[in-house]
């Protein structure tokens, strides 16, 4: 993984993340340029497979500034590359097993090129949420605790 542009933190405290991918983004000349700069957002972004393919929905990437009449919708949907095989067994586990498909970083690779990493997910219960923030708590006092020891 190279240089993170953008990460979605909230996903990680909301779903059990089950599998990880790394996709490719179909982006334009601005929106390229635009997100290498930093400016994209993946807050409340989550993925389907239509007819085939794998779009991205909810993915704010900034118009850039010297785009003028080249830059397009920040909201529009996007589709991401991947191979036909984990397209089929993205739509088995979103149709089977009842998971959704959240994305939790995109970052540039060792080429420049934008790629995103999509999570196969499944929702946390609240109740779930109280119990990771306890472990971390405890793991946070245990932690103070050692250190303050020596």
């Amino acid at each position: 993984m190279g240089k993170v542009l953008c990460q979605n933190k909230k996903a990680r405290h909301d779903y059990f993340i089950e599998e990880t991918y790394e996709c490719g983004i179909e982006l334009t000349g601005t929106e390229i340029k635009s997100a290498r700069q930093g400016k994209i957002n993946l807050k409340d972004s989550y993925a389907k497979v239509v007819n085939g393919e794998v779009i991205v929905f909810n993915m704010h990437i900034s118009p850039y500034e010297q785009g003028n009449r080249f830059n397009v919708d920040s909201k529009r949907q996007r589709r991401l590359l991947m191979h036909k095989r984990e397209i089929r067994k993205l739509l088995g586990y979103t149709t089977l097993e009842g998971l959704t498909l959240v994305p939790l970083s995109v970052y540039l690779n060792s080429r420049g090129l934008a790629k995103l990493e999509l999570a196969v997910a499944k929702g946390k219960k609240n109740y779930d949420k109280r119990d990771d923030m306890a472990k971390k708590d405890a793991n946070r006092k245990m932690e103070q605790a050692i250190k303050n020891r020596y």
